[in-house]
């Protein structure tokens, strides 16, 4: 019965001793992030791969939305495999124009905002126009700007172009359409209380309904914080209510490695994940069919 699910905690596997320990706990907490990793680039750190909505979908928990991946339309390019650094919105608002290779303008194909147009028609434009050329990146061109105004305004970006070899005063910044952010995940309510009894979720992983189909800026940091405080008081009520099944807490079994195999091949792992990114970049990425 999918309404009757209970979570008593988590198996953690302890590295170091390489020990899967069992974890019991009244109430346990999912923030583990979005995954972006599943794409080939992404702005997310190397850890989100989806773990925390995964689990909870293997425990019949309800997750929805998943389809709904916002893309930033400006990351800079890297061969490097990881996160990719993020060159901000407001670089555009200064003023620099997005071009092919070869220098072509094309935003005014797409709209009339061109640059300023928003992240959804930025990222599938450039798509576009990698597909139509077979570039894997186009270029940011800030080559017009005063030097002094960008360094003020954006020392990071400054430096971090300087690193990968790039002056932004005299090159195209080589940019990318990157997974950025997902908007759905596991669902919850307004106390972050997931579908499965004493289990909470927060931040990227939830369906909070707070994001659409298209998140807004910054409204990740109102989530965290929103539903991360609406779900302690949650719990403190559940705590001084004290409903619990204490005997299921106590009998929780342990770890069972039963039908589980170690892969020693790491290079498998890798493969996998690789030929994974490649199919998701190409046919589930920023433009996609029904199949």
């Amino acid at each position: 019965d999918k309404n009757n699910i209970t979570c008593y905690g988590a198996y953690v596997l302890d590295q170091k001793n390489k020990k899967i320990e069992k974890i019991t706990a009244k109430v346990t907490m999912v923030a583990t992030g979005g995954a972006g990793h599943v794409y080939k680039n992404t702005t997310n750190p190397i850890i989100a791969t989806g773990d925390g909505i995964a689990f909870v979908h293997r425990a019949r928990g309800k997750v929805s939305n998943m389809q709904y991946i916002q893309f930033h339309p400006t990351a800079m390019y890297s061969k490097r495999d990881g996160m990719l650094f993020l060159i901000s919105e407001a670089v555009r608002g200064d003023g620099a124009k997005l071009r092919t290779k070869n220098g072509e303008k094309f935003m005014h194909k797409y709209d009339e905002r061109e640059e300023l147009a928003s992240r959804d028609i930025v990222a599938r434009a450039i798509d576009n126009e990698m597909k139509i050329t077979g570039d894997e990146f186009v270029g940011l061109d800030c080559t017009h700007m005063n030097r002094e105004k960008f360094i003020e305004h954006f020392p990071n970006i400054y430096q971090k172009c300087l690193d990968e070899g790039i002056d932004p005063m005299k090159q195209l910044i080589p940019v990318v359409p990157a997974s950025h952010y997902l908007c759905g995940g596991i669902d919850i309510d307004m106390n972050a209380q997931s579908s499965i009894k004493n289990l909470f979720a927060v931040g990227e992983c939830t369906n909070s309904g707070l994001h659409g189909a298209n998140r807004l800026a910054s409204n990740s940091l109102l989530e965290g914080m929103v539903f991360g405080h609406n779900g302690a008081m949650k719990t403190v009520e559940l705590l001084q209510k004290d409903e619990f099944n204490y005997s299921d807490l106590e009998n929780v079994p342990e770890w069972n490695e039963e039908g589980m195999k170690m892969t020693d091949e790491m290079v498998i792992i890798t493969y996998l994940r690789k030929q994974l990114q490649e199919m998701m970049s190409d046919l589930v990425g920023i433009v996609r069919s029904n199949e």
